[in-house]
């Protein structure tokens, strides 16, 4: 697995971002937005999720990735990669081969998500009780 690397703040403001901050995901035009989408989106959280267990070819990610199309895998590994976050290798074999890992961006994200995913998943008692609570008012009406 790739080794962990410390983030290293940005030295100057990037386009579309306020000069105050190098970087504001909250500013319309600044990239980090782009790059948090790729991130957060349903098929690229998953992926990443999913590479955190180590490198995989795409039809054996598409498999553990239940649901994406080949088309939506394909448009989300090619996002990632452009972000650093995946590093796709293509292996000179016959029939081709191409593997997809983290990049150590890729596994500082991915850690990060996997928190978020564990939290989710031990707190959806307490979310199905909730949309029951709101089901119920809301049906009622």
């Amino acid at each position: 697995m790739p080794t962990e690397t410390t983030s290293q703040p940005a030295e100057a403001p990037s386009p579309g971002c306020p000069d105050d901050l190098p970087f504001d995901v909250f500013a319309r035009d600044c990239p980090s937005r782009e790059t948090l989408k790729h991130v957060t989106d349903r098929w690229g959280s998953l992926t990443l999720g999913a590479l955190l267990d180590g490198t995989f070819r795409f039809n054996e990610l598409r498999r553990r990735v239940e649901g994406v199309s080949e088309k939506m895998l394909a448009q989300t590994l090619h996002a990632l990669e452009r972000d650093g976050l995946v590093h796709r290798e293509a292996q000179q074999s016959n029939p081709p081969r191409v593997d997809y890992a983290l990049t150590p961006l890729g596994v500082q994200v991915a850690r990060q998500l996997h928190l978020l995913i564990a939290l989710v998943e031990a707190r959806m008692p307490q979310v199905l009780a909730a949309r029951e609570r709101y089901d119920a008012r809301h049906d009622a009406r």
